[in-house]
């Protein structure tokens, strides 16, 4: 069963573009000391399809060393509109040491469900990691039914889904359809709670990057079963959730881990800064929480 908090991390980039692990180390040991129970490097929040293939290896490498130092899982972010690449992701986060694989579902290319479900049959076949599979239809253009999702369930190497496509209703579909033959973890950090309250077992979140405490917090009191206490912290969470993104993820968070201290550097291209408008808003925010001096 996967459960808890994972944080999926964005990528610090140095003045010369590649990979600034320094930084890294600093912010996974803040990480630590907060509380979460694991780290998803190399995924959409990491910028992964601007890596190139060393950088695949190296990250997911350093990432796992940091991490099992201080005792915190590694979900290495392996998702590709490629079947073939996806396992060859997968089989490269296998030899760095990582825990589990994240799999997207295909982006661009649209499989129908007959396809995605080929396509995560495929690679968890032949993934040497478990997998966890990764649904989130504004990102894609393609949203895994229910159904899909409870015949890929009994496969026995794919362990998890990670649910984003905003529809709490499909959510609790897929969470009784599994019956608790995979975990469902939540995409979506703003719906965290309502996920958790129907029987989700965690989140993997954006917002944890700026809030761990407070996000392994309510992620704790929601496995407890202590709704009272969930409620509190998913309203205090509320709209720092929303704030992570008012724009194309991770262009806030990576801001805002700059704005905090944090030397995460810039983006790779095609992405690009927060705008001024945006960035106003954002330290607005993050000033209301004293995350940043006011």
């Amino acid at each position: 069963m996967l459960k808890g908090l994972y944080t999926a991390i964005p990528t610090p980039f140095g003045k010369d573009g590649g990979i600034n692990y320094e930084s890294l180390k600093k912010f996974l040991k803040f990480q630590a000391r907060s509380g979460v129970n694991g780290i998803v490097p190399g995924g959409t929040t990491g910028e992964n399809p601007a890596f190139t293939e060393d950088e695949f290896f190296e990250l997911y490498s350093f990432v796992c060393k940091q991490a099992y130092i201080s005792g915190m899982k590694v979900i290495a972010g392996c998702g590709s509109n490629s079947t073939g690449k996806a396992i060859s992701l997968c089989r490269t986060a296998s030899d760095a040491g990582a825990d589990a694989a994240l799999v997207i579902t295909p982006y661009y290319n649209k499989p129908n469900q007959d396809g995605l479900y080929r396509h995560f049959s495929e690679v968890a076949d032949r993934s040497p990691l478990p997998v966890v599979m990764y649904n989130v239809p504004s990102r894609t253009g393609v949203n895994m039914l229910p159904e899909t999702v409870e015949k890929l369930s009994l496969h026995e190497n794919i362990t998890a889904l990670k649910e984003a496509s905003g529809s709490v209703s499909q959510v609790q579909k897929v969470i009784f359809a599994v019956n608790g033959r995979i975990s469902v973890l939540s995409g979506e950090d703003d719906l965290t709670y309502s996920i958790m309250a129907i029987g989700g077992t965690g989140v993997i979140s954006v917002t944890s990057n700026i809030i761990p405490r407070q996000m392994s917090g309510l992620v704790n009191a929601m496995l407890e079963k202590d709704y009272e206490k969930g409620l509190s912290l998913a309203k205090y969470t509320n709209e720092l959730c929303a704030s992570m993104f008012m724009d194309t993820n991770p262009l806030p968070v990576k801001k805002a881990l700059n704005l905090m201290g944090f030397d995460m550097g810039g983006l790779r291209p095609p992405l690009y800064e927060l705008d001024d408008k945006k960035t106003s808003q954002l330290i607005k925010i993050l000033e209301k929480y004293d995350l940043i001096p006011h």
